[in-house]
């Protein structure tokens, strides 16, 4: 009788008579118990009462009931830990026995028995297995020691484990030295910042010997090891791939996938002018092959790798089509996945029979699969120019079937065919036409009413056409109406007498019947722009159109690099980063490809270079996300044009401001310029109240004497802390803080961008709108390395005053855009106007005497400046340090009086009175210039004091 009887009994009193079995002197009794112990266990009964008399039956040199008494322990060591510390002695007198597949069970148990108790009883043990003789209790201790490390690190660290393991790569069993790499790579993983893989050219060389040797799972482990090791150079890359090739021939799809990793990795370092490398991209093929050859679930694995495969390297399958041709009995998952590669991979060459294998598919009974078909027909068209009459022609002949759905898909990618290719095909719109009364789907609706539009001037009955969509308007999916709304405001402006009740019909309907507020706002834009200027509308909406790219599903390069270091894993088969879809700190290392070879750059470049044009990804169409940049004509290149300087002319009055108490000056004490801060403490005060909690950088005029809590810099600038500009929750993750600085006359914009998200954020740029002084960044956003999750980079972005200018309320307002791979986001943000301060601002004393003089009183204005405990020597020294020059000082009345003078980059100056009474923590200062420089320049530079 087999062992299922022990599944079968459910009688009561069960535990008190396994209790009485355990205890018996009769061996075969004995391990009858524990086998029902066991069954009970494994059905879900609770047997722990039972745990100090499985535990009796330990000492037996029984193997088979040995091992079930460890299959217990493992199993509620957790639950009663005090009781599992009686099994410590049974443990280490076990990992001496002469059997070494006792010692290896014993070593094998107490690393999963994650009690903390025990773990520092089980160091000698493990420690002695790690040494042993046989090397089968070697490699099973070396498991042990990353699962030790798992429950206690600091413990494994501290008993010198991990440098044991190390040595362990050096064993002379292949198998052992799997091992070894296997739990060095798992403990690597919860540990990156740990150089515990140390691989240099003799451990590589003793891994690759022992890969010939080892098991197909050892074989992996090691793979997997050498894919994260990067060659000093060409010939030892070529050398490494020379002895990995072999493993392509391996039974085993999990060694054969682990290779072709490898290879890929290296062959970004080998010339593609090297004889190896052509003889290489033949070896990769015939494996790749092999793999669809497989069951359907292995079959799906091995496409989802291969078409990462294709995507860097095409040339590889580049000949090998006619595997991806769908069979009959594929599963429609293997049959749709073989139908993307079949489009990656078409070129001039085979083109037709790849078009005559799509026109079967498509009278195909699946219809998911017919429409990806289809679809695939206009991809060949776009991708393929060469090929674009005779997809036409097959599209043509598909609609002329009648079957609706594949009309409905035709239409679609006719559209796109046009978009391509425009003023080509446009013969067969009246074919269209004649279908119109069949579609019933939104997509392929809105695709024909964009073409009714686009080509209304070829379509006599155009608006008729149109007229009979918009019965049925409110019905209609949002997609059919923003369509619909568009392609009649098309037709009015290329046939404006004909067409203008319907344009009012359609505009009335989308902005005041319509609760769909894109749909409103698209509708009261074009109603605006019809009614004020035509010629604008006709500009706006009738302009040419961007051709499409011809790939529309590539993945991002960077993204691209990363999953081709994860061909054999889950990455490669949901195309996502391990840190998508793995929890907690595991998994969130970002690999890269090395270095193109001849491309010059180091391995810390975040972009592989690629040689050549012919190199070049092809474009990839961007989301609906990033087509804002388009709509809001976002140019995140750096601006080029230039603004010439505003140099206004002051204005001139007859009025003496101090009754001629000014001309004495002259000679009198002019505020010094020793360096800053020297011996000089201010005394901790409150924020001016105007200005509580103000997020803007810089708050009051007290901030110029470095109340803000600010970071004085050795030249004597301001820098206000930063802050929050743009919240994570708003930009899908990012968060972004900063604040100006001016450092040795070059203004820089400090960021600290950090990615609150769950993918790594690539490809950063920025872009200021047009501003009050012409602020615009000075080159590129560098942003080196790609932004992984948790993680934040610091970037100084040094800015221009060349950019465009436009006045904003307030004045020191900057708006932002910053591009990364995910999206665009906009944030605004205010600028202290002493970032604008220029370093020849100091005024000559008789042109601001005579300035002084002829300013208009209508120019003044007066702030105060509360809780400043400086004298005035001190006050002036730090406001020149942000480049406010004082030109002259005097004393009335125990009132210190300094006279100052501010230029700004765009040539506007600024003349200002400070008078300080000595003993009164409060400043008045009277600044003279137009009202919203002086207005700012009070509200945004007062934190340069300090």
């Amino acid at each position: 009788m087999t062992d299922s009887k022990y599944f079968t009994t459910t009688k009561k009193g069960e535990i008190f008579e396994l209790k009485a079995e355990l205890n018996s002197d009769k061996k075969e009794k004995k391990k009858e118990a524990v086998k029902k112990v066991i069954a009970s266990m494994t059905v879900g009964k609770d047997v722990s009462a039972l745990f100090p008399d499985v535990v009796n039956c330990m000492q037996t040199d029984n193997l088979e009931l040995k091992k079930l008494v460890y299959l217990y322990l493992m199993n509620y060591a957790k639950s009663q830990p005090d009781m599992a510390i009686m099994a410590v002695n049974t443990f280490v007198k076990d990992c001496e026995d002469l059997n070494p597949l006792i010692r290896a069970l014993a070593v094998r148990t107490m690393g999963c028995i994650r009690v903390d108790k025990i773990t520092e009883y089980l160091c000698e043990p493990l420690r002695k297995c790690l040494k042993d003789e046989d090397p089968y209790v070697r490699k099973t201790a070396a498991v042990c020691v990353a699962k030790l490390h798992d429950i206690n690190a600091q413990l494994v660290e501290d008993q010198g484990f991990l440098d044991t393991l190390k040595d362990l790569i050096s064993d002379s069993n292949p198998m052992v030295v799997a091992n070894a790499v296997a739990a060095l790579s798992e403990i690597a993983e919860s540990h990156p910042n740990s150089n515990l893989l140390d691989l240099n050219p003799q451990t590589i060389n003793k891994l690759l010997t022992a890969l010939n040797e080892c098991t197909e799972w050892g074989q992996i482990f090691i793979l997997d090891c050498l894919a994260s090791y990067l060659p000093r150079d060409d010939r030892e890359s070529q050398s490494i791939c020379e002895r990995v090739t072999p493993r392509l021939s391996h039974a085993n799809s999990a060694v054969v996938l682990s290779a072709v990793k490898v290879l890929m990795k290296f062959m970004e370092m080998l010339p593609k002018d090297l004889d190896y490398y052509g003889t290489l991209l033949k070896k990769l093929a015939p494996p790749l092959v092999t793999l669809l050859s497989a069951e359907p679930e292995l079959q799906y694995v091995a496409l989802r790798n291969i078409n990462l495969i294709v995507q860097k390297r095409p040339e590889i399958l580049k000949h090998e089509m006619k595997v991806f041709f769908v069979k009959y009995n594929d599963p429609i998952y293997v049959k749709l996945e073989k139908l993307d590669i079949m489009i990656r991979l078409a070129s001039q060459a085979n083109i037709a029979q790849v078009l005559a294998e799509l026109k079967e598919y498509a009278t195909e009974v699946d219809v998911d699969f017919v429409r990806k078909a289809v679809r695939a027909i206009g991809r060949c068209a776009i991708k393929v120019e060469q090929s674009a009459e005779r997809c036409v022609s097959t599209l043509l002949d598909l609609i002329q079937t009648k079957v609706n759905y594949v009309v409905q898909e035709a239409i679609v990618v006719i559209k796109d065919i046009f978009r391509k290719y425009p003023n080509k095909y446009e013969s067969v719109i009246a074919t269209l036409c004649e279908n119109l009364d069949s579609l019933d789907e939104p997509e392929a609706r809105a695709a024909m009413i964009w073409i009714v539009g686009e080509y209304a001037e070829r379509i006599d009955n155009a608006d008729e056409l149109l007229e009979s969509f918009l019965e049925g308007f409110h019905d209609e999916s949002t997609q059919v109406q923003l369509q619909l709304l568009t392609a009649i405001v098309k037709l009015f402006l290329k046939k404006p007498t004909e067409t203008q009740e319907l344009v009012q019909q359609v505009l009335s309907l989308a902005t005041q019947d319509s609760d769909n507020p894109d749909l409103r706002d698209r509708g009261y834009i074009y109603w605006r722009l019809l009614s004020t200027d035509p010629v604008a509308a006709k500009e706006v909406v009738l302009a040419e159109k961007p051709l499409i790219s011809e790939e529309t599903d590539l993945i991002e390069p960077t993204l691209l690099e990363e999953l081709i270091c994860h061909i054999g894993t889950l990455a490669s088969v949901y195309h996502k980063p391990p840190s998508a879809f793995v929890e907690g700190s595991r998994g969130v290392q970002h690999k890269r490809l090395p270095p193109r070879a001849g491309s010059g750059e180091s391995t810390e470049s975040p972009d592989v270079g690629q040689s050549g044009p012919s190199e070049a990804p092809p474009a990839v169409i961007p989301s609906q996300g990033d087509l804002l940049g388009d709509l809001l004509n976002l140019d995140l290149a750096p601006p080029t044009a230039t603004v010439p300087s505003v140099q206004p002319s002051m204005q001139m009055g007859a009025m003496d401001l101090l009754g001629g108490g000014l001309d004495s000056l002259l000679g009198g004490d002019i505020g010094g310029s020793p360096s800053m801060g020297a011996g000089l403490g201010a005394a901790p005060a409150a924020m001016p109240a105007s200005l509580g909690g103000a997020p803007a950088v810089g708050g009051g005029l007290g901030d110029l004497f470095d109340l803000g809590g600010g970071v004085g810099m050795p030249t004597g600038s301001y820098v206000a802390p930063k802050t929050v500009w743009l919240l994570a929750m708003k930009a899908k993750g990012l968060e972004i803080s900063g604040t100006f600085a001016r450092r040795g006359g070059i203004i820089q914009m400090d960021l600290s961008l950090t990615n609150k998200a769950m993918s790594v954020m690539t490809d950063f740029a920025i872009q200021f709108n047009r501003n009050s002084f012409g602020l615009a960044p000075a080159g590129p956003l560098q942003v080196l390395t790609p932004l992984s999750p948790n993680q934040t980079i610091d970037v100084s972005l040094p800015l221009s005053t060349s950019g465009p200018v436009m006045k904003m309320e307030p004045l020191n307002n900057l708006q932002v855009a910053v591009k990364n791979n995910i999206d665009v986001f906009y944030f605004s943000c205010q600028y202290p106007l002493s970032l604008l301060f220029v370093e020849d601002g100091k005024m000559d004393r008789q042109v601001f005497l005579a300035t002084w003089k002829d300013i208009p009183n209508d120019n003044e204005a007066q702030f105060q400046i509360k809780d400043i405990h400086l004298n005035s020597d001190v006050a002036s020294n730090k406001l020149q340090g942000s480049n406010i020059f004082t030109i002259a000082k005097r004393t009335v009345e125990g009132q210190d009086m300094l006279y100052q003078s501010v230029k700004l980059t765009n040539g506007i100056w600024v003349l200002a009175e400070m008078r300080i009474q000595t003993g009164n923590p409060n400043y008045t200062w009277m600044c003279w210039r137009r009202p919203h420089v002086r207005e700012c320049v009070s509200q945004n530079d007062s934190p340069v004091i300090s």
